[in-house]
């Protein structure tokens, strides 16, 4: 049997890591699992919600590291981490997407020379200012085992020198969450309680600095989003450092003119119905490129760059930037040529079974750690 320490850090995590504790707890025979929250991010109200949408058991150990500059964050996971590792010596540790939680664990496994897995390896925007992609490039030069979503991040990873039996193409464990849990999010109350049930609507996230913390940067977007909310009502689940910086750079009245609808976040399974519901949906996020890809909405990103090229390429992503004109030409032509649902293209494996997959390439890897062994 395999003890496998499973990392969540920010509520990106926890879509990404519910499908594997779900299948270990299938595969009990065979793999032990123990959850670690490092709270990196944490408001109970949403940390709760989401870990009831996703049936997740409780973490069995929360660290607690909460928020902080990118060195004070990282160097304060690794060194709450390091202990929990020594007393539970897990065969595996496995790491999820791209967030500081993900390179200080994976780092602190690589000192004590135990095994790293990293779900959502391999991906890549370019975009070296992004600490996200500082995170990714790191953590998959120091994991042993590294799992793509996408056939671009075996490609990535072999361009980098990382040996190709170290790197398994998985497909998205973030599809497993959202297929599975479809049905149920189609029954939430969201969209009656929100007044939107059968109404045309826009979505709006928005949380990275690089959009929410400058003035000049935010209020050119609340500019373009002024215009797309003539057409229709925009719905904004604010995240609460988006709206702490709101308050700061002084734009409370500008987000008021813009229009816009903003609401408390809300949970996974509201969220899903809000997504599906909507007839456009902007974002700066990574994850929901994807969410949108399968589901066939039409997604305008507001960077000029994505570490999910294939939701660009097959799917229904067009990458806008933070210009102007290019948001408001890229949400008129989405709302006047709608995306056929009925002919959504699906990446390779993005099938809702991902994590059966993940748990196979653990089983493989440690069996080929095992005959190499002398």
């Amino acid at each position: 049997m395999l003890k496998i320490i499973n990392v969540v850090g920010a509520r990106p995590n926890f879509m990404k890591v519910a499908p594997i504790v779900a299948a270990m707890k299938r595969r009990s025979s065979e793999f032990q699992s123990f959850m670690v929250h490092t709270g990196q991010h944490y408001d109970p109200r949403m940390s709760d919600a989401f870990f009831s949408d996703l049936d997740m058991p409780e973490p069995d150990i929360y660290l607690g590291v909460g928020s902080g500059s990118h060195a004070v964050q990282t160097a304060t996971v690794m060194q709450a981490f390091e202990p929990v590792l020594l007393k539970e010596k897990p065969d595996w540790v496995l790491v999820v997407g791209d967030v500081n939680s993900t390179l200080a664990c994976a780092l602190v496994c690589a000192k004590l020379s135990i095994k790293v897995a990293h779900v959502e390896a391999g991906l890549r925007s370019r975009d070296r200012t992004m600490p996200e992609e500082i995170n990714r490039l790191l953590t998959d030069q120091i994991s042993d085992l590294l799992l793509t979503p996408s056939r671009d991040g075996d490609v990535n990873l072999l361009a980098e020198g990382v040996p190709e039996e170290r790197i398994r193409f998985v497909g998205n464990v973030m599809i497993d969450s959202l297929l599975g849990n479809l049905e149920r999010a189609r029954k939430s109350s969201t969209l009656a309680d929100l007044n939107l049930a059968g109404k045309d609507y826009a979505l709006l996230t928005l949380h990275r600095p690089s959009n929410v913390d400058q003035k000049d940067g935010f209020g050119g977007i609340l500019d373009s989003l002024t215009e797309i909310a003539r057409q229709m009502p925009i719905v904004f689940p604010a995240h609460p450092r988006t709206r702490k910086m709101i308050d700061e750079l002084g734009l409370s009245e500008k987000v008021e003119r813009a229009g816009l609808r903003v609401i408390e976040p809300v949970g996974y399974l509201g969220f899903v119905q809000l997504l599906e519901g909507a007839r456009l949906v902007l974002t700066d996020s990574g994850g929901i490129q994807e969410e949108t890809t399968v589901l066939g909405v039409p997604c305008i990103t507001l960077r000029e760059n994505t570490e999910r090229p294939i939701t660009v390429e097959v799917g229904t992503n067009v990458i806008a930037g933070t210009d102007h004109a290019r948001i408001v030409e890229a949400a008129r032509q989405a709302l006047e040529s709608p995306a056929d649902k009925s002919s959504i293209r699906v990446p390779e494996l993005w099938d809702g079974h991902t994590a059966e997959r993940i748990l196979d390439a653990l089983i493989e890897a440690e069996q080929r750690v095992n005959q190499a062994s002398p």
